[in-house]
């Protein structure tokens, strides 16, 4: 039995969908932390058990007759590593034989501001003694493409990566990775640093919207600061602006950019490149 956490969520929904294409949906468990969103994942023979990583106990029997977990991280900084430490509890006390970890790129030397999160919850399965697998996840390009309305109508791309370059990839690609993982033996205590094939910097994105929409699209690099007063009087809470601002000064000094291909090794393929993403996003827009 493997059990995705945070299965309606963008990468989890793309997990699962992957995940029937090799498994039977007898085999799935979909664990989530509101079952009635995850409906029509029933409806396709999938498992769906509450489990929220605020409520441990739920947890517990979430994880019961699991063998395989993919622990797909958080989205709530600050409190992930918490979150994680009871997710993990709660594997040992189920008796699961793996888990999977979405982490963040080059976690162990990374000076963004969420890789020490993910470098605790890294030690804290390596404390655990429960076989794991690292997925050290690089930026996803939906990141940049799936917003890019307002770019279109000032004009302007806004940001604080200087000329670094970012290797991101598809969330479609991070989930073939996991599925990869979960379905093939011999994982035990791989890690894996994966990104896309092609990294970029914002101005060629830039470019690249700008080539396809037919309008004028420029990137305007800002100081770190300004960069992250902006976000705030766009309306984004501080927290997220900090962590954004820290990213793009975190690609400026190449933190997210990577040419291992094991991206590419892991999925068989080509990970999505920039044009095929900035084609759907437009399409969004």
């Amino acid at each position: 039995m493997i059990a995705v956490t945070g299965a309606t969520g963008h990468l989890g929904r793309l997990v699962i969908d992957q995940l029937l294409r090799k498994v039977p949906a007898t085999q799935v468990v979909a664990v989530v932390r509101s079952p009635d969103k995850a409906r029509d994942l029933a409806e396709r023979g999938v498992q769906v058990r509450q489990g929220d990583y605020e409520k441990p106990a739920t947890l517990d029997a979430a994880f019961q007759g699991i063998d395989s977990l993919l622990l797909i991280s958080s989205n709530e900084v600050g409190k992930r590593l918490r979150q994680h430490e009871a997710a993990i509890a709660a594997a040992k006390k189920a008796g699961v034989q793996h888990i999977t970890y979405t982490s963040l790129l080059h976690a162990d030397t990374s000076g963004l501001s969420l890789a020490p999160e993910h470098l605790a919850t890294e030690k804290a399965l390596r404390a655990s003694g429960i076989p794991f697998t690292l997925l050290r996840n690089g930026w996803y390009l939906e990141n940049y493409t799936e917003n890019l309305g307002s770019a279109l109508q000032h004009g302007v791309l806004l940001g604080a990566a200087k000329e670094g370059r970012i290797a991101a990839a598809a969330r479609a690609d991070f989930a073939a990775a996991a599925v990869a993982v979960l379905t093939t033996p011999g994982q035990e205590g791989k890690v894996y640093e994966l990104a896309g094939d092609s990294p970029f910097t914002m101005a060629e994105l830039a470019a690249e919207v700008s080539r396809q929409s037919g309008k004028p699209v420029a990137y305007n690099d800002l100081p770190q600061d300004q960069y992250e007063e902006t976000l705030r009087g766009f309306g984004l809470p501080g927290p997220v602006a900090q962590m954004l601002a820290s990213a793009d000064a975190g690609i400026a000094r190449g933190e997210l950019d990577d040419r291992s291909g094991e991206l590419r090794r892991l999925i068989g393929r080509a990970t999505t490149p920039l044009a095929q993403a900035v084609s759907v996003g437009l399409k969004g827009a």
